[in-house]
């Protein structure tokens, strides 16, 4: 982990604050709350998203346009269609967006319509990406591997950083383990660690982690109370249709309702839940 030496704590002063668009940051005393579904499905759907959201509030839209998933026959995402959809749901909103971007060949179309590229769990130690990563000018999401050791994941942060872009969010997304209960293990041991060894924000994926509805309000306060700088949870106006991981998805009353839960919580380890601000007017009533 000694050759980390753009993302380990020791080589700077103060923790790393980064911002997201011109309406969020991460890494400060304001909690990231970044909310969504996990695949954009409509240019309706994201609108109903985002008026929602922007009342709880939310800083960040979440929605997948490029889809990996574990079955070829799944559903693959919508592609360039849904980028087009994302970007115009976030001209409309004034909400910042974070999508996955799976392969060099997608970072360009996508830094020019979303305010933050997510890697995903799968992607954590594709090299080449996360060197064309460092040339992306805007904020990368590094999601942690299925089976990552954290000397891995900071090692990956490691290639982002030092291929020129300092702006990485690193996020724990739970671990695979020999237990089916939840289709993860949300490793918030883990979260104290990285805030410790490094000067990157850290925040966390409940949603995957759980694979379970029920669980994720409820991890996701234990991961702001161990030190979590926001979470990325996934929400959808009507989640048991989702085209996506469905049992793991908020209604987005609850989203709103998590959010809420999350000020006294905040409060109580020196932090905060940022206030609403004005949404733009969306086209969809």
């Amino acid at each position: 982990m000694k050759n980390a030496k753009l993302a380990l704590s020791e080589k700077t002063q103060s923790p790393t604050v980064i911002q997201i668009g011109d309406r969020a940051t991460v890494g400060g005393k304001d909690l990231l709350i970044v909310g969504g579904p996990c695949a954009v499905e409509t240019l309706e759907q994201m609108q109903q998203v985002a008026r929602h959201l922007s009342e709880a509030p939310v800083q960040l839209l979440r929605g997948g346009i490029y889809k990996p998933r574990t079955s070829p026959y799944s559903f693959q995402g919508l592609g360039d269609a849904g980028l087009t959809i994302l970007s115009q749901v976030r001209e409309e909103s004034g909400i910042p967006t974070v999508t996955e971007v799976m392969s060099i060949s997608q970072i360009e179309g996508i830094a020019t319509h979303a305010d933050m590229l997510q890697v995903g769990s799968r992607n954590m130690q594709n090299f080449d990406l996360l060197k064309a990563l460092g040339h992306a000018g805007k904020p990368v999401l590094l999601k942690r591997g299925l089976a990552a050791t954290l000397e891995e994941f900071i090692g990956a942060a490691e290639y982002i950083l030092s291929h020129g872009n300092p702006n990485v969010v690193l996020c724990e997304r739970g671990i695979r383990s020999f237990d089916s209960y939840t289709r993860n293990v949300l490793d918030l041991g883990a979260v104290v660690a990285l805030k410790q060894l490094t000067h990157l924000p850290v925040i966390v994926d409940p949603s995957h982690a759980a694979g379970k509805r029920e669980l994720v309000p409820h991890l996701t306060r234990a991961a702001i109370a161990a030190g979590a700088d926001g979470a990325i949870v996934e929400c959808h106006p009507e989640p048991d249709k989702s085209v996506s991981d469905a049992r793991q998805a908020l209604s987005l009353p609850e989203m709103v309702e998590l959010v809420d839960s999350l000020r006294p919580i905040a409060a109580a380890v020196g932090r905060g839940v940022p206030v609403a601000q004005p949404a733009r007017a969306l086209s969809v009533a």
